[in-house]
């Protein structure tokens, strides 16, 4: 009999929020324990090793040393899985990269912020290459236990390609427009059941772009045609999309 796959976490800067998904999935994830191995998982063991194979990785690039630690363990896994926002498309830690940083630093550090060089937040797979991506802020388990099986068995992970609006169709929400209210989900990557429209709030573009997202014509939609200003769209654009190829 083949040996188990080794899978690890890892944790960069970021909530852990993604890896209590995981956790929680709690008799579904003993299902797929019998078929991995797993060896470094710092939300539910002690033990740790730095011997595996599939490595999931959880939250944004902030640090020079951080990029070390990635690479480190890029070396050591056959696959690297994007776990989350952060780890995706850099997440809410990008919005630092908007601030006036050297400003920031002068009124925290004074005569010795020259000692503290800028490092933009960046999602990991501006540092290595990534075998795949699971995004969400947080993720979702269904998913996640999707992905996994898929990469056990030698497929290439989908996810889906349609936006949000999609699944608020199906949902029978309302479209936040049509209320006044500003809503990402016309250019944001399906896959999360618009769980956040269904419970009365927007979308903040958590899952990053859908491929192909007209972002022309999602600017025209919110600014020219629903009033929203430059500043507010670019606001909320933002908060998640901030590493993104998004004219912010």
């Amino acid at each position: 009999m083949a040996p188990k796959p080794k899978i690890a976490f890892f944790d960069f800067a970021g909530c852990e929020g993604d890896q209590l998904q995981v956790a929680n999935l709690e008799e579904k994830l003993l299902d797929l324990l019998e078929h991995v191995e797993l060896v470094n998982f710092r939300e539910v063991m002690t033990e740790a090793s730095d011997d595996y194979d599939i490595a999931f990785v959880e939250g944004s690039i902030t640090r020079p040393e951080d990029e070390v630690r990635l690479k480190e363990i890029r070396s050591k896994a056959k696959l690297v899985i994007a776990l989350g926002a952060c780890a995706a498309i850099g997440g809410v830690n990008c919005m630092k990269n908007f601030m006036d940083d050297m400003e920031v630093r002068e009124i925290v550090y004074g005569d010795m912020a020259r000692a503290y060089p800028t490092y933009a937040a960046r999602p990991a797979k501006a540092v290595v290459h990534v075998d795949a991506e699971i995004p969400g802020c947080p993720i979702d388990g269904k998913e996640f236990l999707r992905v996994t099986k898929e990469l056990l068995l030698g497929k290439p992970p989908t996810l889906p390609d349609y936006p949000v609006c999609v699944e608020c169709k199906a949902a029978g929400n309302i479209c936040r427009y049509e209320q006044g209210k500003l809503c990402l989900g016309i250019i944001t990557r399906g896959g999360c059941g618009a769980c956040c429209v269904s419970e009365g709030s927007h979308c903040w573009g958590c899952r990053g772009l859908a491929p192909d997202a007209n972002l022309d014509a999602a600017r025209y939609v919110m600014e020219d045609q629903a009033g929203f200003s430059r500043i507010q769209v670019q606001d909320l654009m933002r908060m998640y999309l901030g590493y993104t190829n998004a004219p912010l």
